[in-house]
């Protein structure tokens, strides 16, 4: 998507840190592509690559790892000048900004964007979680630089975030997990397994062998994980108290014409 001085388009410097990355090699792609001036970096990631790459820079974006920030950040933060952008792009929100805000006094926000390494032009949405610091202008620079890139942004505080991926990215993968596990070495059960069956193995294979420690750090690293099981179960209750109608009518939510 290339852009230029007519559209008002201003180029950025843009330092991506984790830029071989999957996640981090897509947006250092479609960044370049919509004409900023972007430096990747990944790792070793050392003090002087940070002191060569972080100099001009408009914002930096940590493509890395939610686990990896305490370890980066004390070696990322003394090369930032105070009026720099600081933002991840992590799954879960509240730890990374708690994070990068003790580190770093400048302006943070937090970005998830709702797409995979290889997304679909409807798939583009991120959203942007404002830290302490962040002002009108911090959030309508980073906003404008996934619009750059063909993205649709919205706003969210970190606790509503980690809510929501709770019930949508964290919920599926550990009932999915569950249930899985609950059917494995049950080898008689093979001959009865239908197409429905075979769709749901197919489409959670990925899920739960390639990405498994992924979302099982993200599941734990997420306060709000445990409040997902725990209405979660409250509906299995009812299944196991016979209402299955009940949940049946309320499932039926989802397929309203109004979603």
């Amino acid at each position: 998507m290339n852009v230029n001085a007519e559209d008002g388009f201003t180029p950025r410097r843009l330092v991506i840190v984790g830029c071989r990355g999957r996640m981090g090699a897509l947006l250092c792609a479609r960044w370049s592509a919509a004409g900023h001036d972007v430096v990747g970096v990944d790792l070793p990631l050392t003090e002087e690559v940070f002191a060569r790459a972080l100099p001009g820079a408009a914002a930096v974006f940590l493509c890395i790892p939610a686990g990896a920030m305490a370890e980066v950040l004390p070696r990322l933060v003394p090369y930032l000048d105070g009026a720099q952008i600081l933002a991840d792009i992590t799954s879960v929100k509240m730890q990374p900004l708690a994070q990068m805000e003790a580190a770093y006094a400048g302006p943070v926000v937090g970005t998830h964007p709702l797409f995979g390494p290889k997304p679909q032009p409807s798939d583009l949405r991120v959203c942007v979680t404002p830290g302490k610091a962040a002002t009108e202008a911090v959030l309508g620079l980073v906003e404008s630089l996934f619009r750059d890139m063909g993205c649709t942004t919205f706003r969210s505080t970190a606790e509503a975030h980690d809510r929501a991926a709770a019930s949508i990215q964290g919920l599926n993968f550990i009932t999915s997990l569950a249930y899985f596990a609950t059917l494995a070495e049950h080898e008689e059960l093979l001959p009865f397994v239908t197409p429905s069956f075979r769709r749901r193995l197919e489409s959670s294979r990925k899920l739960l062998t390639e990405d498994a420690p992924l979302f099982e750090w993200l599941f734990e690293a997420n306060p709000m994980s445990q409040e997902s099981i725990r209405q979660y179960r409250s509906f299995l209750n009812v299944a196991a108290g016979g209402d299955v109608n009940v949940l049946v009518q309320r499932a039926g939510w989802w397929w309203k014409e109004a979603r």
